[in-house]
């Protein structure tokens, strides 16, 4: 069914996670048979050529988002509002242009509600049927649900029970279009990479809008230094290339998939902000860690909260990291129970296979 078929698969570019989270789709269409094209920029583009240099790709432009950097986003959020709009009207209009250019025979978004067509089998990637918004999250909510409807198949990464991973945000009411998927990572299928004599002691993951990437990357690089021990900071910029080191700290500012996943694996414990896609990959690693919400983003603060409760995840605030803390706790929390395996996403896959006849 995908024998040769053109299929573009464009994430969002709000930081990476929606970029890492399609690699494990556009290897399974790959594995099917399938010809994925990229569609992406800056960072999220950057990351997938290294995941898949010999795939086409295409340069779809979207919005460059940046907090505030106390706890409140919303009068930044309410400020880039207009401009996210407009970014949805340009893909649509972009997406015209190349859509015959490319030769596409379907689209796969990744949260870019521009990118579908009636031509050809249009399905959008999300966890957040019912994202928490600073302003009007009722009405956002309605609109949210009706572009999410506009496409053929509407994918949600997680588990159909709730809570789930994603807990309310990806359970409740849901549009006839929308198919789980189930918990999808990186992380679940990877080569051998060269395996450290000594692992690191503590692996730290960030990424995300600035000015908290770097408000964060500069507190941990500041704690590490003063835990005994040889650590890792992994600082999501995949552009980047310098490599530095601070003692028994190496920072590093990207790695690929597999060599990241050998290093948390053999960690003491990870650190990393509470990111859905991070969280997916943890549950396909099997581990607990440390989660940080950034400050004032209330998808993030409402997954620390949620996982608070359900004890899968150490949570703490920025403003109060304490990795001394964390260290002792993850001796007694270290390893959660679980089983990856994508069953939902290989019926969505077959039915994506249908749709394109």
């Amino acid at each position: 069914m995908f024998q040769g078929k053109r299929i573009l698969v464009a994430p969002l570019d709000w930081g990476l996670g929606n970029s890492t989270r399609c690699i494990p789709i556009i290897q399974r269409l790959i594995d099917r048979g399938a010809i994925p094209i990229i569609g992406a920029d800056k960072g999220p583009l950057a990351l997938l050529q290294k995941e898949f240099p010999e795939l086409e790709h295409v340069r779809i432009p979207g919005i460059t988002v940046r907090y505030a950097k106390g706890e409140s986003q919303l009068w930044s959020m309410a400020r880039q509002f207009p401009q996210m709009v407009r970014s949805v009207r340009a893909e649509t209009a972009l997406f015209d242009r190349i859509r015959h250019d490319l030769r596409l025979d379907a689209v796969i978004s990744d949260q870019r509600f521009g990118l579908r067509s009636s031509a050809v089998p249009s399905v959008v990637i999300t966890h957040q049927v019912y994202p928490f918004t600073p302003i009007a999250q009722g009405a956002l909510r309605k609109l949210n649900l009706r572009h999410l409807s506009r496409f053929d198949r509407c994918w949600i990464m997680d588990e159909p029970e709730a809570p789930g991973l994603a807990g309310e945000l990806s359970h409740g009411s849901l549009p006839k279009n929308t198919r789980y998927i189930g918990t999808v990572s990186r992380m679940t299928d990877r080569g051998p990479v060269p395996k450290r004599s000594t692992p690191y002691r503590i692996v730290a993951v960030i990424s995300g809008p600035e000015p908290h990437r770097t408000l964060l990357d500069d507190l941990l690089t500041d704690q590490l230094q003063r835990i005994e021990g040889e650590h890792l900071l992994v600082r999501g910029q995949p552009n980047g290339s310098h490599t530095e080191r601070f003692g028994g700290l190496t920072c590093v500012p990207h790695l690929p998939g597999a060599e990241l996943a050998e290093h948390m694996s053999n960690a003491q414990l990870i650190v990393s902000r509470s990111g859905y896609t991070t969280l997916m990959d943890l549950v396909a690693l099997g581990r607990s860690a440390l989660v940080i919400p950034t400050p004032g983003q209330a998808e993030q603060e409402y997954l620390g909260t949620l996982h608070e409760q359900t004890g899968r995840f150490l949570v703490q605030r920025q403003n109060k990291i304490d990795l001394d803390a964390a260290m002792s706790a993850a001796t007694i929390q270290r390893r959660v129970t679980t089983s990856v395996t994508h069953p939902l996403l290989e019926r969505a896959l077959d039915e994506l296979g249908t749709l394109l006849g």
